[in-house]
């Protein structure tokens, strides 16, 4: 399997989050990077497609925003990392925001995603990643990994949060569908991916699978609940599957039976996977109990579908374990 991944990833390094109401250390660290790599293998580097893929996801203006927040941070006289304090719960009208601290809250949905010096630079290259991976399937390659970093499905349209900047998968999702396909999104991070859930809830032509932590108890709270099943043309083309904290593999298997029927029964010629290893047993954020031979059966089932599929790299913070648990995943997979 191609792999795709490009060292500037490295460059998004913020210190901080504000993370159960108290600053810790930044957890979704350039080492997780480091750390797959050493694992897998450095793979190849992407091609530069530009922005106008990233646009057919993304608001103008966001993007906009992303590419100079830290330079605008630093000439309001701050130092380290640009991190929001105000976030309006209702945007009633457009405004022209000049101070960046606004800016900031009216683009971010929390204070658990800093935007460092190199932020743009590793987002706009992992979404590259993503897009070669895509492209790589297009171009007759049965599957291929796209190695994101910084992580991409809690982002909107117009808003970061959960250390997302640009949803590699909507990205990749968008590309498949230019070039004609049906196109499934399966996410399989512990955290449900409600910025991909958002771009596509009206739009019936692509299928939202997601398993997740449940909403009740965790992150993102506010999406990601069973009877969240899309609206308008999209209706019933979103599918949410929460499962409790404590989640092991034979809770979670039936639950990925059921994700995988409904994307087959969708007729989908080609699949986004949001691959999260943030379901292993070890996360120090996450509360599943994963193993990682688990994520060997994993793989493998998904790739008994048979399709084409791009493979997008999510959250996973145990460090330590995260490389093998991607090589496993890869390995069922193959």
């Amino acid at each position: 399997m191609k792999v795709f991944h490009d060292p500037r990833q490295r460059d998004h390094a913020p210190v901080r989050e504000l993370h159960n109401g108290e600053w810790t250390p930044f957890a979704e660290v350039p080492e997780r990077l480091d750390a797959i790599v050493a694992a897998i293998g450095a793979g190849e580097l992407p091609d530069d497609r530009g922005m106008d893929p990233i646009l057919a996801v993304h608001n103008p203006g966001y993007l906009a925003f992303l590419q100079t927040a830290h330079d605008d941070w630093l000439a309001a006289g701050r130092t380290g990392d640009a991190i929001g304090y105000s976030f309006p719960v209702v945007r009633r009208r457009p405004l022209a925001l000049k101070r960046v601290d606004a800016r900031i809250g009216a683009y971010a949905m929390d204070a658990s995603s800093p935007i460092a010096a190199g932020t743009w630079q590793s987002a706009y290259w992992g979404a590259q990643a993503a897009l070669a991976a895509t492209h790589a399937v297009l171009g007759g390659d049965r599957s291929a990994f796209a190695l994101c970093r910084p992580p991409g499905h809690h982002c909107g349209r117009d808003y970061l949060g959960g250390y997302c900047f640009l949803n590699n998968a909507a990205i990749a999702a968008r590309a498949a569908e230019a070039a004609g396909h049906r196109v499934a999104i399966l996410d399989v991070d512990y955290h449900h991916g409600n910025g991909t859930q958002d771009l596509f809830y009206e739009d019936g032509g692509v299928l939202f699978a997601s398993i997740h932590a449940d909403p009740r108890t965790d992150y993102p709270f506010f999406w990601g609940h069973a009877d969240e099943r899309g609206a308008g043309e999209g209706e019933g083309a979103t599918l949410n599957l929460p499962l409790p904290r404590g989640t092991g593999w034979a809770d979670y298997a039936p639950a990925l039976g059921t994700a995988l029927r409904a994307i087959a029964d969708f007729g989908a010629t080609i699949l986004v996977v949001s691959y999260g290893a943030d379901t292993f047993a070890g996360d120090p954020i996450s509360q599943f109990r994963i193993e990682t031979a688990d994520y060997t059966a994993m793989g493998a089932a998904i790739a008994g579908l048979g399709l084409l599929t791009a493979i997008v790299m999510e959250g996973g913070y145990a460090v330590d374990a995260l490389g093998a648990n991607v090589a496993a995943f890869l390995e069922g997979f193959a």
